[in-house]
């Protein structure tokens, strides 16, 4: 597409650089038809009678020409009830994607000019909502899989894979031969033990896949269900653990820098997920040629997504990643 086009197709073209962006969404109005093209690749469908034309009105929602409803683009996304405006939204991914390690929520509130943290806060999770596709492909091939402790140190607490009160964060990573990694899934787990290890695998990894852990006893029915499962006692092996199975090792390194030095570290359990969907969705794309294409699959998956209200997000008993990918 040339730099210059003023009608970009959503689906098809996106902002490569800051330029771009704000050439391409300088008004409200380009907001919102980027993001109808975006609901509706194939053209506009009606979701009561399914017609097939409709126009755009200047309050923003689509009136069908065949039912005379009136439908909001925004409905059912992750932008459902917001009262401020599309294109403030657009520079907040915009700010999210194009920094190489995130923003926290102060940053977002200074840049943005918002009129609270809360607010900001609210927005970033909602972001990470739409981090994470249900549907996203499992790992594949060579899996090495362990645990890691996320959390402050705590004198006199026990040590190992019940550690007291800190988090405990399994990690599942590609790994390419002979050096490199590819894609890498996370999620918080109550405990260590096969009743959690295992549905993980099973839920990130394809079946077949080689999958490498050290000798915990917890990943024991690995092979039961499916896959090739190697180990080995990092204790007899000779070498560090980090050399034997370097793959989650740096994963868990990066990870814990990146919690440390953009969030200062100050994440609680319930939310711990959604900041892991958020490294990974970083890391998963690392090598992508413009930040621009990071922008972009994040607005595409937030027009797919259930939305996340305060109320859930805050009250609710889940954790806010478990809503994003249920829907409920």
């Amino acid at each position: 597409m040339s730099q210059h086009n003023p009608h970009p197709i959503a689906g098809i073209d996106y902002p490569r650089t800051l330029q771009e962006f704000d050439e391409w969404f300088s008004t409200e109005k380009a907001s919102v038809e980027y993001i109808q093209q975006l609901r509706w690749p194939e053209g506009f469908r009606c979701p009561s009678c399914y017609g097939r034309k409709g126009w755009l009105m200047a309050t923003g929602l689509i009136r069908c020409s065949t039912c005379k409803q009136k439908i909001s683009i925004i409905a059912g996304t992750l932008f459902q009830g917001t009262r401020k405006p599309l294109r403030l939204w657009f520079q907040a991914m915009w700010y999210i994607t194009s920094q190489k390690f995130g923003g926290n929520a102060l940053g977002l509130k200074r840049i943005l000019g918002l009129g609270s943290y809360q607010t900001a806060w609210i927005w970033l999770h909602k972001m990470r909502c739409a981090m994470v596709r249900p549907s996203r492909e499992r790992l594949s091939g060579n899996i090495e899989v362990d645990e890691t402790l996320i959390g402050g140190e705590e004198k006199g607490g026990k040590r190992g894979r019940g550690a007291g009160r800190k988090s405990i964060v399994v990690i599942a990573v590609e790994v390419h031969k002979p050096k490199g990694f590819g894609r890498v899934r996370m999620q918080r787990v109550t405990d260590a033990s096969g009743a959690n290890l295992s549905p993980f695998v099973q839920n990130t990894v394809t079946p077949g896949s080689v999958v490498h852990t050290d000798s915990w006893g917890g990943y024991n029915e690995f092979q039961k269900i499916g896959y090739i499962h190697k180990t080995v006692n990092i204790s007899n092996s000779g070498d560090p653990a980090h050399v034997v199975m370097p793959g989650v090792h740096r994963i868990a390194s990066l990870l814990k820098r990146w919690l440390l030095g953009t969030h200062q570290g100050a994440i609680s359990g319930k939310h711990l997920d959604s900041y892991l969907d958020e490294y990974a969705f970083r890391f998963n794309r690392r090598t992508s040629k413009t930040r621009g294409l990071l922008f972009y699959r994040l607005l595409q998956q937030a027009v797919a997504v259930a939305p996340l209200t305060y109320k859930v997000l805050v009250h609710g008993q889940q954790q806010d990643a478990e809503v994003c990918r249920t829907g409920q």
